[in-house]
C-alpha cells in the first residue's frame, strides 16, 4: 500500500525576527502560550530570517524594524518575494521614526504592526501579548486553508425606495490592513469629496499623527488628529488620536469633536463603535459610513445605529480585505447597502455624496 501523506500540523507557523535575544525569547514565550501557534523559526536580523525562510516555510513573520546587518524595512520585500503568501507583522517601539517606518512597511506589503513596549517592560506587557497573539492568529487563519472558516454570504439591504439624503459627513472605520486601503481610497477621492471625514483606525499614539500626515498628502485635503471641541467642517479629515475615543456632539447647533478616555471597546481605544453611535445621533440620515478591513467586530453595532438613524453604510468585501472581521461583522447585520471590493468603494462614495 502507498504511504499516507504526512498530516500537516494545524497550528499557525510563526517566525520571530528580533536582534535582541531577550525580546526574541519573550515574544516566543508569548506566542507559544497559545495552543494554536507554533514558533518554528527564530532569527536575529533580516538576512538570517531569509536563510531560515529558505529552510522553513511559515504562515506569519513577526519582524522587528531596527536590526543590524539587515533591518526590517529592507528585509520585508525580500521576505515577500521569497514567500508571497506569508503575512508580516512589524514590531516597533512607539517613536515617531518607527511609526513612519511602520506605515511605510504597510504600504510595502506588511499585513499589520504591533507597538512594542520598551525592553524592560515586555515581561508584564499584557496588552502587547494580547494584541500580538490576536493579530498573528487572525492573519495566520486567513492564509491557512486548514483553519479558514466557511464564510456565508451576508445579507445585503436593498436600495431604499425613497431617494437617500445627501450625506453631510462620511465616517470610516478600519484596523488590520486598513492603512494602505485608506491611502488608496483617499487618492481615488482626491478633489471629489466636499464632506467632512471622520476616521477611526485602530492605532496607538504617534502612529495616528503620522497616518494623518500621509492621508493629507494622499487625499489633497487637510487631515489631522482631532482636537476636543473643534467644529466638524467640510473638506477636512479628522483622525481619532491613539488612546482616545473620538465622538461627535453639538455646541449649540454646530457639530463638534468630543474626545474621551472611557474604557476601551473591543479592546480598542479609539474604537469605531463610539464614533458611529455618536455621529448617527448627530447627523441621522446625513451620515454615510464605510467599514474597511480589520480583525474583530468593532463597527458592527455602530453600523446598526447608523442604519436605524436613517443613514447608510457599505463594507469592504472579503476578497480584498486582509482580515474580513470588522467588515464581515457589519455585513452580517443584514443592513449594509453594499459589500464592495476596495477599488469600487471610492466610486460608490462619490456617487452617494454628489
Amino acid at each position: 500500500m502507498p504511504e499516507a501523506a504526512p498530516v500537516r500540523d494545524p497550528r499557525i507557523r510563526v517566525m520571530v525576527v528580533d536582534d535582541s535575544a531577550i525580546v526574541r525569547g519573550l515574544i516566543v514565550q508569548t506566542l507559544e502560550r497559545d495552543p494554536a501557534l507554533s514558533v518554528v523559526a527564530r532569527a536575529a536580523n533580516g538576512e538570517a530570517a531569509l536563510a531560515e525562510l529558505a529552510r522553513t516555510p511559515v504562515d506569519v513573520v513577526v519582524l522587528d524594524i531596527e536590526m543590524p546587518v539587515m533591518d526590517g524595512l529592507i528585509a520585508l520585500p525580500l521576505i515577500l518575494q521569497r514567500q508571497p503568501d506569508v503575512k508580516v507583522v512589524m514590531a516597533s517601539t512607539l517613536t515617531r521614526r518607527n511609526a513612519r517606518i511602520s506605515l511605510q512597511a504597510l504600504q510595502a506589503g506588511a499585513a499589520d504592526y504591533v507597538p512594542k513596549p520598551e525592553t524592560g517592560g515586555l515581561v508584564g506587557a499584557e496588552d502587547f501579548a494580547r494584541e500580538l497573539t490576536a493579530k498573528v492568529k487572525a492573519l495566520g487563519r486567513r492564509g491557512s486553508p486548514v483553519s479558514a472558516p466557511t464564510v456565508v454570504a451576508p445579507a445585503v439591504r436593498l436600495a431604499p425606495l425613497s431617494p437617500p439624503v445627501r450625506p453631510q459627513v462620511v465616517a470610516i472605520g478600519g484596523s488590520t490592513g486598513a492603512p494602505p486601503a485608506l491611502m488608496s481610497l483617499f487618492a481615488d477621492l482626491k478633489g471629489e469629496l466636499e464632506q467632512a471625514v471622520l476616521l477611526t483606525q485602530h492605532m496607538p499614539p504617534t502612529f495616528t499623527a503620522m497616518l494623518a500626515e500621509q492621508l493629507e498628502r494622499a487625499g489633497g485635503r487637510p487631515a489631522a488628529e482631532a482636537r476636543d471641541g473643534e467644529p466638524v467642517l467640510p473638506g477636512r479629515i479628522y483622525v481619532a488620536p491613539g488612546g482616545w475615543h473620538m465622538t461627535v456632539g453639538r455646541s449649540g447647533q454646530v457639530p463638534v469633536i468630543r474626545l474621551n478616555q472611557e474604557p476601551p471597546e473591543h479592546f480598542c481605544r479609539p474604537s469605531v463603535d463610539p464614533m458611529l453611535r455618536s455621529a448617527a445621533a448627530v447627523y441621522g440620515p446625513g451620515l454615510l459610513a464605510v467599514i474597511l478591513t480589520g480583525m474583530g467586530s468593532d463597527g458592527a453595532e455602530g453600523c446598526r445605529a447608523v442604519a436605524e438613524a436613517g443613514g447608510r453604510f457599505v463594507v469592504q468585501d472579503e476578497a480584498t480585505s486582509v482580515v474580513w472581521g470588522m467588515p464581515g461583522a457589519a455585513a452580517k447585520t443584514g443592513l449594509a447597502e453594499a459589500v464592495l471590493p476596495l477599488n469600487r468603494i471610492a466610486p460608490w462614495v462619490r456617487r452617494a455624496c454628489a
